[in-house]
């Protein structure tokens, strides 16, 4: 079975057995499997769990319009429940009537899926359906999954911050018909069949779903994964003619970035306990931070870890004084910097920063260190 539909599989029939609400988007070209994917996915969960989900389906080509997808959400749900559906009824009114409904399932202990084809359709204009089915399953007792698919394999920075922030940016990417020849090109049809089988034992082998993670880890733009993926095929053996897992792993280190983690596997413990505190900011959707606002993050993960963590009590809490030199020599490092042209009048302590490096080349640059407190890298996974 396709390793997408065992992982799509068990991060939807986990939300549903354990009540929680998540979302996901499932990436793809066009003619990759998405649909089909989710469909047997979808099939499958309603076969095991008949009473407890309620399927609600919305196409951005179709259903972009906000008061179009609200009242189709509306219609869907008034047949699902066996409920009289109203055409008169205003924006606000289906809207009313859908929170009301996630409330009442999830009381109910009954999942409702949300199925949002042409999901980048949806990310365009204000983005009111998103945010609105996003800040519902926040804000009251429901238990949703949203579920996105769309083509465009950047569609999650389209959103707004605000839905970004509400959206837990699981992604599944189905990247082999990406990697594949078609079957109708200029090639001989036995190479054709030859090379697409080998992108498919490329594909299936976990190294190389290892190696995936890790670049998608990174902080990834399309740009990045083009780039990659052109570094890969400029590596291919031209007597063959196809494609290894030692291209791909080539082309990863290619891209490595190795003076950023010289300069991350010569910090101090201090600098490490910043940098992660910033790293922590960013997943927070704090897109502007501070010295200040890096010390308050420091304080906090101190005080709360302090009397749970042997390795922490052992650490002393430094003073701000100390920190700030530990700042200045991060930005010497070139970990960090200011923010170009934002608080240039004020003092070093409060003017803007950002990381210069990824969340990848952090925990990397840390694996090449010993007898680091194991406590950062919980830190940075939590």
């Amino acid at each position: 079975m396709c390793p997408c539909f065992s992982k799509l599989k068990f991060i939807v029939s986990t939300s549903i057995t354990e009540g929680c609400n998540n979302s996901i988007l499932l990436l793809g070209p066009r003619g990759s499997g998405k649909s089909a994917v989710l469909d047997l996915v979808v099939g499958d969960l309603l076969e095991e769990y008949p009473d407890s989900v309620s399927l609600i389906r919305l196409n951005g080509l179709l259903h972009s319009d906000d008061n179009c997808a609200f009242k189709e959400i509306a219609r869907q749900l008034c047949m699902e429940h066996h409920l009289l559906f109203s055409k008169m009824a205003s924006f606000d009114e289906n809207s009313h009537f859908i929170i009301a409904m996630l409330r009442e399932c999830g009381l109910a202990h009954k999942t409702i899926i949300f199925v949002l084809d042409e999901f980048d359709m949806f990310a365009q204009g204000k983005q009111r359906l998103l945010y609105s089915l996003l800040d519902a399953m926040q804000s009251v007792t429901s238990q949703a999954i949203v579920v996105g698919i769309s083509s465009r394999l950047d569609a999650d920075q389209l959103l707004e911050k605000r839905v970004r922030s509400r959206f837990s940016h699981r992604k599944i990417f189905l990247l082999e018909h990406l990697l594949s020849l078609p079957a109708d090109s200029s090639f001989p049809n036995g190479y054709v069949s030859q090379f697409n089988e080998k992108i498919k034992s490329i594909t299936s082998d976990t190294r190389f779903k290892d190696l995936l993670t890790t670049f998608f880890n990174a902080n990834y733009t399309v740009n990045s994964l083009v780039k990659f993926i052109f570094h890969t095929v400029s590596l291919m053996n031209l007597e063959s003619g196809l494609l290894s897992l030692e291209n791909f792993k080539a082309a990863f280190s290619s891209m490595q970035r190795q003076p950023k983690l010289e300069a991350i596997r010569d910090c101090s413990i201090l600098e490490l306990y910043l940098l992660v505190c910033m790293r922590r900011l960013e997943v927070k959707e704090q897109s502007s931070y501070n010295f200040i606002s890096v010390m308050k993050e420091y304080k906090t993960i101190h005080d709360s870890f302090q009397k749970s963590h042997d390795s922490l009590q052992k650490s002393n809490y430094y003073a701000q004084n100390v920190c700030l030199r530990a700042f200045q020599q991060l930005r010497e490092r070139e970990v960090i910097c200011y923010a170009e042209n934002i608080g240039q009048s004020q003092t070093g302590e409060y003017r803007p920063m950002k990381l210069l490096i990824s969340a990848s080349e952090l925990r990397q640059g840390m694996q090449m260190r010993s007898h680091d407190p194991a406590i950062l890298f919980k830190l940075l996974d939590h």
